[in-house]
């Protein structure tokens, strides 16, 4: 493996997934965000009031009809997990699950669009009960459920080491991630200075995680990313340190931010990588043009994302930064908000059988 060079791998087409249009040539190496498109397209209408409670069987359409795209240009969904389909007690609600199997049987494609690590993503997508592609780390992997790859964008070591170096003030708070799944996925010094939440997810992580001092000595493979958890106050000290170090020609910088949690985590990844790319790489390779996207987020994190979608939605509980960009909004991750989004996207037509 060459350092720092993206890597593709041209995943087999299930039956659900095959190819719409052309696909991109990943020879053709990555579409640039800014080339994407031109203008977004009209957003849906958000219809569906929930109490996140179990979805009456009579809502689901009858076995005997045939589900099918209603007329317009949605073809692919990529929705957020974190804050967007799971609810505030960390579950799937069953409408949003219902919506986003009717769109699934209707024809529409539906990829996980995530920061979290693909092995931690894996849970949440195996519950849809469908085939589908993870884009995890914030766009860094792009991989199946059952494990083809079909992109990786790793951080040099060297731009890692020089990152590790230049923050020496936040190395208590310093999280490193490679693509394995074996003990040192998640490598970091200690967890002294770490606060109660990213504790608890590092706690749900302890086969994964390797003590490594100095954390320099894990970089023997490039890693994912490089990750700064810890308080708002303290990460915000964080990101003023990341400006003023002079490697922003080298990296990307991500965040997200809980504040009813006092948690902020700031991902740091290859330069030129976020989900924003990778959504457009995955879209490309599927023939899909952006006015056919429609991504659902929440954060500071599916920023890039909802930009390169032609029908970006934001969620009722989305952070103010989100909100001031006139993207439509649907209802919270407290009322299935994801349903709300996807209602009218199909229409219900029964076979001649």
């Amino acid at each position: 493996m060459i350092p720092c060079e993206a890597q593709y791998i041209t995943p087999r087409h299930p039956e659900e997934l095959r190819p719409r249009r052309r696909r991109r040539s990943p020879d053709e190496g990555p579409m640039p965000l800014a080339a994407a498109a031109k203008a977004a397209g009209a957003s849906v209408e958000a219809v569906v009031v929930c109490q996140n409670k179990r979805v009456n069987q009579s809502a689901l359409s009858p076995a005997s009809a045939t589900l099918s795209p209603k007329p317009g240009p949605i073809r692919l969904i990529a929705t957020d997990i974190d804050g967007t389909l799971l609810n505030p007690q960390f579950q799937i609600s069953e409408e949003d699950l219902a919506a986003l199997r009717r769109v699934h049987a209707a024809g529409v494609e539906v990829v996980l669009v995530t920061g979290r690590r693909h092995t931690f993503a894996l849970p949440i997508a195996k519950q849809l009960g469908f085939d589908l592609w993870l884009i995890s780390s914030n766009g860094a992997v792009t991989r199946s459920l059952s494990g083809e790859t079909f992109h990786r964008d790793l951080m040099p070591r060297q731009t890692c080491r020089d990152l590790c170096g230049a923050m020496q003030d936040f190395r208590g708070h310093t999280v490193l991630t490679f693509d394995k799944e074996t003990r040192g996925a998640i490598v970091l010094e200690h967890l002294d200075d770490l606060n109660t939440s990213i504790r608890r997810w590092l706690e749900k992580n302890m086969q994964y995680i390797e003590f490594v001092v100095p954390i320099e000595n894990a970089l023997v493979t490039d890693p994912v990313q490089t990750m700064f958890c810890g308080s708002m106050a303290r990460m915000a000290e964080a990101l003023r340190a990341l400006q003023a170090i002079g490697m922003s020609h080298r990296i990307t910088v991500l965040r997200t931010e809980y504040p009813e949690r006092d948690l902020s985590m700031i991902d740091v990844l290859n330069a030129g990588c976020s989900k924003g790319h990778a959504l457009g790489r995955w879209a490309a390779h599927r023939g899909f043009h952006r006015d056919q996207v429609m991504a659902i987020g929440d954060n500071h994190n599916d920023v890039e994302m909802l930009e390169f979608a032609g029908h970006p939605v934001i969620m009722g509980n989305a952070c103010e930064e989100l909100r001031g960009r006139g993207w439509k909004v649907t209802l919270g991750n407290d009322q299935c908000g994801v349903a709300a989004a996807l209602a009218g996207i199909v229409t219900d037509g029964f076979s001649n059988d």
